[in-house]
């Protein structure tokens, strides 16, 4: 199931944007509900951060793979957004119960967001 992209700020055509893929495997299936609290949280944390450009969510839950992808102005932004709270409170929690996870970051032009999903998990099956 995907998460429909939402968009928290206009992206300029002409301007080149950081793009992430984030591959989010969970071992159990007890921690999905966790996992979902967190996400809950953390849409909210992307409502109140600068610098996001906009972000979307993939899930398979009976395989318990999670993928979010994202776009921001700078790689600033994005760890300023990782180390602040609930994220970094989800990785510190979360991260015990998740398999090997997986970040895939590239440049996309203004006029390319959002990104496509096909192309995004490819480039994250590249770096595989």
């Amino acid at each position: 199931m995907d998460m429909p992209w939402k968009t928290l700020a206009p992206a300029e055509p002409g301007r080149e944007y950081l793009a992430m893929l984030s591959y989010l495997p969970l071992r159990t299936y007890f921690k999905i509900p966790a996992f979902f609290r967190y996400a809950l949280q953390i849409q909210g944390q992307f409502r109140e951060t600068a610098g996001v450009i906009g972000y979307s969510m993939r899930a398979k839950v009976l395989k318990r793979d999670f993928w979010t992808l994202s776009v921001w102005e700078s790689e600033r932004a994005l760890m300023d957004f990782v180390g602040k709270p609930p994220h970094r409170d989800a990785m510190k929690n979360i991260s015990p119960y998740m398999g090997a996870t997986k970040f895939t970051r590239w440049k996309v032009p203004g006029s390319s967001i959002p990104p496509d999903w096909a192309d995004a998990v490819r480039r994250e099956l590249k770096e595989s």
